[in-house]
Parts: structure tokens; sequence; C-alpha cells
């Protein structure tokens, strides 16, 4: 199999719909975060403003929409890089709290690759000075090939322009590196 990495003439960003009920992205969600990825880089990023549907203690976002946030970021990097996957496992680390209203940013990134499993990571940070709200790590799973074409039916807009191959990237911190 292929590692990822290397850029791709497709950007699936142009491609993906929103006429899903996705918590994280999709428009036919009226309690979702409706997030918009972009590409940044060799990862994603995506704006984000809490509402006050998002509190958990007065004016302040429930750390389970922050790790929606996060979760949702390092899904796109993984469909960034070419990769059809979900979460594994997801450790988080919150640094402040976050109010309501704070215009802040996510970003991810694939970490590396071995056999059918991800790495990645995700920061999310106050828009105004770049303060670290918190950061995530995760380990995803690619789907097996009849999940995958289910999801490129309904997720992409023309399948065909998805690449055949993911891109590649550079081996982990353990060195290791898909097969």
């Amino acid at each position: 199999m292929t590692e990822f990495g290397e850029p791709t003439p497709f950007d699936p960003f142009l491609v993906i719909r929103s006429d899903h009920a996705c918590f994280g992205c999709g428009d036919d969600n009226s309690i979702g975060l409706h997030l918009r990825f972009i590409p940044d880089g060799d990862g994603v990023s995506a704006s984000f403003v809490p509402a006050p549907e998002h509190q958990g203690f007065h004016d302040v976002v429930h750390g389970g929409i922050i790790s929606s946030v996060l979760d949702e970021a390092m899904a796109w990097a993984t469909a960034h890089a070419g990769v059809w996957a979900v979460t594994g496992d997801m450790r988080v680390r919150f640094r402040r709290p976050l109010s309501i209203g704070e215009p802040t940013t996510v970003t991810a990134r694939v970490s590396g690759a071995r056999g059918r499993l991800v790495t990645t990571t995700a920061e999310l940070v106050l828009d105004r000075d770049r303060s670290p709200i918190a950061s995530a790590s995760a380990t995803f799973v690619k789907v097996d090939a009849a999940v995958e074409a289910a999801w490129r039916a309904r997720y992409v807009r023309d399948s065909e322009m998805v690449p055949a191959e993911p891109r590649r990237v550079t081996p982990n911190a353990a060195g290791t590196s898909e097969e």
C-alpha cells in the first residue's frame, strides 16, 4: 500500500457535498456545527464560533462540543490525504475554557500511517491571539472498499473525480509508515 503526503491533482474540498446530516459538517442538521474545511498546507482548517446552544456551564462551551470540532477536523484531514476512515481512538487536552461567541480556528493534519491506521493531530486556537483552547491526537481506521464506495457516492459530487490512491506522508514519530 501507499504512504500519504505529496499533493495530488485532486482537491476533495471542491466536490464534497454538504447536503447531509453530519453533526460536524452537514447542512441538513439543524443543531450541527456546520463546519467548512479548507486545505491548509498539508492539512485542513475551519473557523468555529460557538453559539449559545454549544454551552456547558454558563457562557462556557461544552467540552464535548470542542472534542467534536477537533474530531471533525481530524476526519477532514484524513479526507484531504485521500483516505476514508473512522475515529478509532482520540485523546483531547483542554488548555483553557472557551466562551460562547469567541471566534476560533481549528487545524488538523495527518501525522502518519501504518496498515489500516492513520494518525492525526488537531488544535483549536482563539483567533484574537492564537492562544490554544484544546489539542487532540487520534488514530483513524480506514474503512473497507464497500463502505468507501458508498460514502463516496453519498458525500462526493462526482465520485469518479476522487483519486484511487491516497496522498503520501512522512512516517510518524515512531518511525513507522504504511506498508
